[in-house]
């Protein structure tokens, strides 16, 4: 099923010491898997934030699933992991179970209560994410590969058509990191789930990902990683040695 899900038309964003992002153009097919990567400061956690509403455009537009940012209202639709470190409270009395539970409740009305269906939902999540043997522990119990696990089957409990993830391996190690990758590659082609993660790791993306946008306050580069290792102005940029070790494809 191929359809468009994301699009950004001359977006920019500013903040009180100046412009954030400038001009930001591209669309996301359904299916696409893109790494959102760039230097510190470049604008991807923006990005993402101004493409879910929670940052104001102060020039362009951007549309989900078709539909303009400001008139969108199916969030069911979408899955959202914020930079983990401002998301959990470690201290807080709530087990993994009831940590999931809450990407239920969020779209419940009132009296917001998990019925049976729920609670199974929650079951077979943390099953497929491997994790259901930590399931009556508490959040303040778990390494941040498993607290991540947690809060990606959170993400996805509601069975979102987009999954957007702000920096979620940044607290990770590299062999945790890679298996997290490896993990929403398969949520990718298992679900046919639409991912934008953003990531401080060009270098180690190319191996899962689909696609690259590559961001400095401008997109400097946007399409597959062979268009990216073919690309002259990537070679300028990069030089072709990391240029290869970043696509993944030689």
């Amino acid at each position: 099923m191929s359809g468009e899900i994301v699009r950004a038309e001359l977006l920019s964003c500013s903040y009180r010491e100046g412009q954030v992002l400038e001009d930001i153009s591209f669309q996301v097919e359904r299916g696409d898997y893109v790494g959102i990567v760039g230097p510190n400061g470049s604008g991807k956690s923006t990005l993402v934030k101004a493409l879910l509403g929670l940052v104001r455009i102060s020039k362009g537009s951007a549309s989900l699933f078709g539909t303009p940012l400001s008139n969108f209202r199916n969030w069911s639709k979408v899955g959202y992991l914020p930079q983990s470190l401002h998301l959990v409270n470690p201290i807080f009395p709530a087990t993994v179970h009831e940590t999931v539970g809450l990407g239920l409740l969020s779209l419940k009305r009132f009296p917001k209560r998990l019925n049976r269906a729920d609670n199974i939902k929650i079951d077979k999540t943390l099953c497929e994410l491997g994790i259901s043997e930590l399931k009556h522990k508490l959040i303040g119990e778990l390494s941040g590969g498993q607290l991540q696990r947690v809060l990606l089957a959170r993400a996805i409990v509601n069975d979102p058509e987009l999954l957007v993830l702000d920096e979620p391996t940044a607290a990770l190690d590299p062999e945790t990191r890679d298996r997290f990758y490896a993990m929403i590659a398969d949520i990718n082609n298992s679900r046919g789930v639409t991912v934008l993660l953003v990531t401080h790791d060009s270098g180690a993306i190319g191996e899962y990902a689909s696609k690259m946008l590559y961001l400095d306050k401008k997109i400097l580069f946007y399409g597959s990683f062979d268009e990216f290792c073919c690309s002259p102005e990537m070679s300028s940029l990069f030089g072709e040695h990391s240029q290869h070790l970043m696509c993944h494809r030689h």
